[in-house]
């Protein structure tokens, strides 16, 4: 192993609570009245407080009670992002089960294989649509006992119930048993499991990642050490919960005590912004992209002085950021025509995220620096962080005392990152999981017998002690010359360059040179077209000659800054965008590379046949 380390695994954070569930049972003891959870209902939002949230999830959790549920028995939940969502997540810690999730978009074959796997007992189903994957492979799930299903009725036959019923036995069983809940949670350890969340595997068959109470815990009590949040703040919650990294937010919530505002639904994001006016907010990669595109698209559009305007104040905030990543102020002149740019128009950016925003934090996947960048300029500091789903999602992040764009910040407190000869990221620390369910070969192939778990990503240790990420390890791609090309970062700065693409896909391995798919992000692409006079739909301005130019140009803008053999010498802009629901994406928004590079094999080919 290199000599390379950051992080300290005895860094000062606060004593983890035993359980999820003791982290809920705290806050609604300490601050019952203070907003828990906003969310949206027809004609504005609403709210409850701690101790609503406990006494709500205490009655779901004696439903689950009733039935039969055992410690650290399975419950999954197949629910899009709302607040039933945590409802349901910690009604399951409270019954001292285990929270199988499920995304609502996977297929009905891998949600058998999930639930199969994991031997769940209990399902929450959001509604119909997810009730009828699981009534449709019935037989094939004998240890499913009851779904609950979230927006819908009880079934005939009593194997499906509402959750309304649900809550209601639950009470009832609170009447005859007033201790029920407090006994189990008082006897929840923190070496119990709490989450088995899957990630695909090499197989193609999805592997589950065992994640215990102690996971969620220490990553509450390291993100509350960070000293970057605090019980006044306000969250917006739009990603899965499914995933790794909005389970990390709801316990640095539980452990802080901050509201969330929470709703997953993706197109409202920007309108939800505004409303909340919340004064953080965490996401994947391309919302930022896609806040970046929008903006710069509709100040081209203006046209004019409004255009020369917005080029100017971008221009002295470029000039500002690059200062204050130096550690220095604008001073003098800049000082001023700063407070000037501010006024007319980095204010205006900040409006539409609310006007509050004092963080935004982004993992799951690269942020290019250029869109960090762009967004400190107009005064909007973008904490990237780090972390796998086998190290609980929270691993580094960016500190606002401690930050460089390009890199993903120093490892949280009691973690610690290593770099391997052969450059790969290892990790170990309280996050990291206890295994792959039921897969001892799989987990030993990457968790050493000390602890170190190898993440696939390779990278480097900087002299601050912040790690950069250069690229997954199975992604570097060898040219036909032997030349390594890392895709993600060829990405991630040709959507900053281009304000109309959507996700792309770099291809080079085993080519003489590399390639591009490029996909339009259906929103700027056509507004660009109404600005440019081009028309008709996604397919048909995809291969106009005019978006090729386009397209073109901001290739050959980011080709001059790349070694020779990184450049795209070919390119295809795909008739329609990747898709969750066509498997080319996952839930936070990450392209399959190999689905992707399958399915357009063809097209692929022909930029070496031609």
């Amino acid at each position: 192993m290199s000599e390379r380390t950051s992080g300290n695994a005895s860094a000062a954070y606060p004593t983890p609570a035993v359980s999820v569930a003791g982290m809920l049972v705290d806050r609604a003891d300490t601050a019952p009245r203070r907003e828990a959870l906003r969310f949206p209902v027809p004609g504005g939002w609403e709210s409850l407080t701690w101790e609503q949230v406990k006494r709500q999830t205490f009655d779901l959790a004696a439903g689950l009670l009733s039935m039969g549920i055992a410690p650290e028995e399975r419950v999954a939940i197949i629910c899009s992002t709302r607040y039933q969502w945590v409802l349901a997540d910690l009604a399951i810690m409270c019954a001292g089960a285990a929270t199988t999730t499920v995304y609502p978009s996977t297929e009905t074959d891998d949600v058998a294989y999930i639930l199969s796997d994991s031997q769940t007992k209990v399902v929450f189903a959001e509604d119909e649509i997810q009730v009828e994957k699981l009534r449709s492979r019935r037989a094939e799930l004998p240890d499913i006992e009851r779904v609950v299903v979230i927006d819908g009725e009880a079934s005939s036959d009593n194997w499906v119930m509402s959750w309304s019923d649900l809550a209601k036995e639950g009470a009832a069983h609170l009447r005859e048993h007033p201790a029920a809940v407090d006994t189990v949670v008082a006897a929840i350890r923190p070496e119990h499991l709490a989450t088995l969340i899957y990630t695909s595997g090499t197989t193609g068959r999805p592997k589950g990642v065992r994640l215990s109470q102690s996971c969620w815990t220490y990553e509450g009590a390291c993100v509350e050490a960070t000293n970057i949040l605090t019980e006044d703040d306000v969250q917006f919650l739009w990603l899965p919960l499914s995933h790794s990294f909005g389970k990390v937010l709801l316990a640095a919530q539980l452990q802080i005590g901050f509201a969330t505002a929470i709703d997953g639904r993706i197109d409202r994001i920007v309108e939800n912004l505004a409303e909340v006016k919340p004064t953080f907010m965490a996401g994947a990669p391309r919302i930022f992209e896609k806040v970046h595109a929008r903006v710069i698209q509709t100040a081209q559009g203006e046209g004019g002085a409004k255009a020369k305007i917005f080029d100017w104040a971008f221009g002295v905030g470029q000039q500002v950021s690059r200062r204050q990543q130096n550690g220095l102020e604008p001073v003098g002149l800049l000082k001023v025509q700063h407070a000037i740019a501010d006024r007319l128009v980095f204010t205006k950016i900040r409006a539409r995220l609310g006007g509050n925003m004092r963080y935004l934090v982004s993992g799951s996947a690269a942020l290019s620096r250029e869109v960090a960048e762009w967004f400190h300029s107009a005064g909007l500091l973008v904490l990237e962080g780090y972390g796998l789903t086998e190290t609980s999602a929270g691993t580094c992040l960016n500190r606002p005392d401690n930050w460089k764009f390009g890199t993903v910040g120093e490892p949280l407190p009691g973690s610690e990152v290593k770099i391997a000869d052969d450059g790969e990221i290892l990790v170990r620390g309280p996050g990291v999981m206890h295994g792959y369910h039921s897969m001892p070969e799989q987990t030993a192939e990457v968790l050493s017998a000390d602890g170190w778990f190898a993440t696939g990503d390779v990278g480097e240790v900087d002299e601050g002690g912040r790690v950069r990420i250069t690229d997954r390890k199975k992604d570097l791609v060898k040219t036909s010359g032997g030349k390594y090309i890392a895709p993600s970062i060829i990405e991630a700065r040709l959507k900053a360059l281009c304000s109309i693409a959507g996700p792309v896909l770099v291809h080079a391995d085993k080519r003489n040179f590399a390639s591009a798919l490029i996909t339009l992000d259906p929103d700027t692409s056509v507004q660009w077209a109404e600005q440019n006079g081009v028309e008709g739909d996604y397919a048909t301005i995809s291969q106009d000659p005019r978006t090729q130019e386009f397209v073109q140009n901001s290739i050959d803008e980011l080709n001059a800054t790349l070694n020779r053999w990184e450049t795209i010498k070919q390119f295809r802009i795909l008739d329609r965008e990747f898709a969750i629901e066509s498997g080319e994406l996952t839930p936070s928004l990450k392209i399959k590379r190999k689905v992707v590079e399958s399915m357009y094999v063809d097209v692929l080919d022909s930029m070496y046949t031609t």
